[in-house]
């Protein structure tokens, strides 16, 4: 019914937490930038080394019967792979081409692809005929839409599904990034009332509604209020990959808080491994995707084996995405063929065996 939670503030908080459309798109530009850098990748600390698949010397299926195809609940389809291009970039000029060229290889090797924050679109209504134009050259591709929790407290239903309909989106991210809204010299860490507008959205937008961390992960006990919210997956998007903190502290003055706090959080965050091992003990009745850190189709296969339904990747896609179409799905390819690899030398002939035959083992803990 579009309601606002607190409408007698709710237009206060709008305003403070309203940028230009100049600084929303030099900030999604440093964003892009600063992605790129290594340093700003919380690397080796995802847990992935921690975990291995065992070997079929024996595995009694020919390579070619090897099926990625996966079903998602959430999103009620059957997708060719079950790999989803993390939300990276929008709102901004560069935006457009880098997403076209995204959603033109997405659709010809059938990822999901995630669109990056639609907070411009709030600003801007001109923003949706950009998406328009995407969506005419892959008329059939999978899109996630996605805007942030601190935005979507203070945002109307309505308002939230003109944003799903201006993408034709099967499903909305909502992505929660804290320690990035706090580090962020445009941030926005107003988060009270979150859980409340989950369920509400959860409940009014027309679509199925995923909660995403941006690289901090997930602890149980907010795994275990989810369950409540009504929410259809999580993507627990932990410690290993992309750090927003690190960026944030990277964009920030030299003599700020923010660019000392973001050496004190360096490592901030729950790990990819430790967040999905956290949410698949607790069975819940959502769907649960993986990202953070994800860098081969093995570390896929690893996350896979241990109960995701998706796995997300985000830095090596833009990056390849930036040397432009061919490269891109060079990358895209080399993932696939390295998971189903990995499931042939397990003897996991579909996804589905993949996650029910327990093939993966602590190496440690």
């Amino acid at each position: 019914n579009g309601r606002l939670v607190e409408t007698g503030n709710i237009e206060s908080k709008r305003e403070a937490s309203r940028e230009s459309v100049y600084n929303f798109e030099n900030r999604k530009r440093d964003h892009i930038q600063h992605s790129l850098n290594e340093s700003n990748q919380s690397t080796g600390l995802a847990g992935l080394e921690k975990v291995s698949l065992i070997h079929e010397a024996l595995p009694e299926l020919d390579f070619s019967e090897v099926k990625v195809d996966s079903y998602s609940q959430p999103l009620r389809m059957v997708t060719r792979t079950p790999f989803l291009v993390s939300s990276m970039t929008a709102g901004h000029a560069e935006g457009l081409d880098l997403n076209q060229i995204l959603a033109e290889a997405c659709f010809e090797r059938g990822w999901i692809m995630g669109v990056g924050s639609q907070r411009r679109q709030l600003m801007d209504r001109k923003m949706d005929h950009e998406w328009k134009l995407i969506r005419r050259t892959a008329p059939q591709l999978v899109l996630l839409g996605n805007l942030g929790l601190s935005q979507v407290i203070h945002t109307s239903t309505s308002e939230i599904q003109r944003l799903v309909d201006s993408l034709e989106a099967v499903a909305m991210i909502v992505h929660t990034n804290p320690l990035q809204e706090c580090l962020q010299p445009e941030g926005t860490p107003m988060f009270k009332g979150g859980i409340e507008a989950l369920s509400r959205i959860c409940k009014e937008l027309s679509v199925p509604v995923i909660l995403k961390e941006t690289g901090c992960g997930f602890s149980e006990s907010t795994l275990r209020r989810l369950i409540e919210v009504g929410v259809a997956a999580v993507d627990i998007s932990g410690l290993g990959g992309t750090h927003w903190g690190r960026i944030e502290g990277c964009r920030s003055d030299s003599a700020s808080l923010q660019h000392e706090a973001a050496q004190t959080f360096w490592n901030w965050g729950v790990s990819t491994v430790e967040s999905l091992r956290l949410a698949t003990q607790l069975k819940p009745d959502y769907e649960v995707w993986a990202s953070g850190g994800v860098r081969s189709g093995l570390d896929s296969a690893k996350l896979i084996a241990m109960g995701a339904r998706i796995v997300g990747i985000a830095q090596p896609i833009l990056k390849a995405a930036l040397d432009g179409k061919g490269e891109l799905l060079r990358v895209m390819e080399k993932f696939e063929f390295e998971l189903k690899t990995a499931m042939f030398c397990t003897g996991c002939k579909n996804i589905e065996e993949l996650q029910n035959k327990g093939i993966w083992q602590w190496v440690q803990r």
